[in-house]
């Protein structure tokens, strides 16, 4: 007996039989015969790598780290979101194009890393909140003292942490809060923070004092709450709190520190887009700048020393 055509997935031949080899016709035979050739030969033809993880290593998924040449929001500039005013330490007159103070360093060291010169970097004011909310980004990256945190992982991606950073409570001399020698001390004075900031999350899982906490949109504001007697004390980052207490409220003080609250709460991390391809090149970034120490001088020379500031426990 002939057989001709495909062969199934086993191996073995489809069999097709000529009418003419039978005394009658059989047509349910040659409809089988015929539906079993489409199958094989639909079979034979379609894509070898059809699985969605196939298709998606073929689709690449990655961004090419090739200095100066990312898919940047601005072609051939790298675009960096910041808030207004911008605060020192963290920047230096208010002005992050100076490249002065710690997170304007770190910008330009990052942009360095990424191939871009300094005239490559277009800097762009986006208040604090709306950095890590959810929504697309005007910006290939965020600076602005961003906490890395799990809820807020839901809504943006981070870099690695480019500062290990603790929080810090700042009184005015004299006053009950500026005598607290234990996070207990702390729970009956009212405390101000700034509004989804790491500060507040502290003020609120750390410390649960008898009263809400007072929340501001800005740490400038939670400062002239402190002067006006409006708080007893705010929660701030500990480089922030040696510049308030050395610059802008000389009659106030550093009362103490608290411990690290873990690996992620305890990191300043870039702020990009959810869906950005650029968030592994700016980690190696990151990362190369800590392995080179980059980012050890940069924080000794800007930032100020927490040695002998106590922790609260």
């Amino acid at each position: 007996m002939r057989t001709f055509g495909p062969v199934t997935s086993t191996g073995r031949p489809v069999h097709c039989h000529s009418p003419g080899m039978y005394p009658s016709p059989r047509p349910v035979r040659l409809a089988v015969c015929a539906t079993a050739v489409l199958l094989v030969a639909a079979v034979g033809c379609a894509p070898q790598d059809a699985s969605p993880g196939a298709s998606q290593a073929a689709g690449g998924g990655k961004q090419s780290c090739t200095p100066g040449k990312l898919a940047t929001v601005a072609p051939g500039k790298l675009t960096v979101g910041t808030d207004k005013p911008a605060y020192a330490p963290w920047f230096v007159d208010d002005d992050p194009a100076n490249g002065k103070g710690y997170e304007a360093a770190v910008t330009y060291a990052v942009a360095e890393e990424l191939g871009y010169r300094k005239d490559a970097v277009h800097w762009r004011t986006v208040p604090f909140n709306s950095a890590f909310a959810p929504g697309a980004k005007s910006f290939d990256f965020d600076v602005n003292q961003v906490s890395i945190s799990d809820s807020r992982k839901q809504a943006v991606a981070f870099s690695a942490g480019y500062y290990d950073v603790r929080q810090a409570v700042v009184a005015l001399k004299g006053s009950k809060a500026a005598g607290a020698k234990s996070i207990a001390d702390l729970a009956g004075v009212k405390l101000g923070a700034q509004v989804g900031s790491t500060s507040l999350d502290v003020v609120n899982d750390t410390v649960r004092p008898h009263r809400p906490a007072a929340v501001f949109q800005k740490n400038d504001l939670a400062k002239s709450a402190l002067r006006n007697g409006q708080v007893d004390a705010v929660v701030v980052d500990l480089p922030t709190a040696f510049y308030m207490t050395s610059v802008e409220l000389k009659d106030a003080v550093v009362v103490g520190q608290f411990r690290e609250q873990g690996p992620s709460a305890g990191q300043f991390g870039l702020v990009l887009d959810k869906e950005s391809k650029l968030t592994g090149c700016v980690t190696a970034a990151v990362d190369a700048l800590r392995r080179k120490g980059t980012l050890a001088a940069l924080e000794k020379r800007w930032l100020a020393d927490a040695v002998n500031v106590p922790v609260l426990k």
